[in-house]
């Protein structure tokens, strides 16, 4: 998790440099907050731009539990690397990238177990429209 974390760190770090250089060599003179305001609002905007279409489709093809499921599984990344970091920070236990990818494991497992439940209701529910339907054709 450590050497995750670090590799992490100095790819952004290396990024940071490069557009402090390009700052500096085009003689822009934005300061580092500026910089940060102008990278993450543009890379935002890219995902938005990505996402919203996918997003727009799931909802649009009745898809909407596919949105909550991304959602939620982005929550859980942030929360576990959140987790992590803080452990590492306070001293509370140890950092490790193994115990993320099991938290996450843990979420994805446990969502299958209620999809799995999920379907079979819906599979239920649909057989038995099914027999409504045909039980009111034959009455009439």
């Amino acid at each position: 998790m450590k050497l995750f974390l670090y590799f992490v760190v100095e790819v952004i770090a290396k990024i940071h440099n490069r557009l402090m250089q390009l700052n500096n060599d085009y003689e822009y003179h934005f300061s580092d907050k500026e910089l940060h305001f102008l990278v993450v609002g543009i890379l935002g905007m890219v995902f938005i731009f990505l996402v919203y279409p996918v997003f727009k489709w799931l909802a649009k093809h009745n898809h909407v539990m596919v949105i909550a499921w991304i959602y939620v599984f982005t929550l859980i990344i942030v929360i576990t690397f959140a987790i992590e970091i803080g452990q590492k920070v306070t001293n509370t236990g140890n950092m490790d990238f193994a115990d993320i990818v099991f938290g996450i494991f843990g979420f994805v497992a446990m969502f299958f177990v209620f999809s799995v439940i999920r379907g079979v209701y819906h599979g239920i529910l649909k057989f038995l429209r099914k027999r409504r339907k045909r039980e009111e054709r034959s009455s009439s």
